[in-house]
């Protein structure tokens, strides 16, 4: 299929709610998906959101075995989220830095939800209804920000905590959702 282009912070396109999909049979999803795939592979991420390549519908692609950028993350399952639903569960919150495809160069310390609940559905259109923690919430949250046109620095609360990855200390470009 096809490794497509990422679009940058700036681009408008990313500040647009995402539609939900509709039709689960449509062979476009198919093809998204499989793109979605190729595109986070191409460049290294272990997250990607629809709209990061340009298409406005409500759909994450996230996940890996083993990710030598994060080499201390636990594993989180392939999956396909598809109308993404994601509940904190309880109100503790972490701080941990993030950084996006969609901001190359750069990294934020962001609040997060510790955990969560996400539901959703499959690529063919089978429910999915999880829980999660630590990176794995981390990386769905971020994700599904995307779908409503949000990018991880309007969630920093202190933006003595952004900057260039060349200017930060070395261990903060350690999480990077994306």
């Amino acid at each position: 299929m096809t490794v497509r282009a990422i679009l940058h912070m700036g681009d408008p396109r990313l500040l647009e709610p995402a539609r939900p999909v509709s039709d689960f049979s449509d062979p476009a999803l198919q093809t998204l998906l499989v793109d979605m795939h190729e595109t986070m592979a191409a460049a290294g991420g272990v997250g990607l959101a629809a709209p990061q390549i340009g298409v406005g519908l409500q759909v994450v692609v996230f996940g890996f075995e083993r990710s030598d950028r994060y080499p201390q993350a636990e594993p989180v399952p392939r999956t396909v989220l598809i109308n993404p639903v994601v509940t904190p569960i309880g109100d503790d919150e972490d701080l941990g830095w993030e950084g996006c495809l969609s901001v190359p160069d750069l990294r934020g310390e962001v609040p997060r939800w510790r955990r969560i609940r996400y539901r959703g559905f499959d690529a063919a259109g089978r429910t999915i209804d999880r829980s999660a923690d630590g990176f794995h919430a981390r990386v769905v949250q971020h994700e599904c920000d995307h779908l409503a046109g949000v990018l991880y620095p309007m969630r920093i609360r202190d933006f003595r905590r952004f900057g260039f990855i060349d200017a930060l200390p070395p261990d903060v470009a350690a999480i990077d959702p994306d």
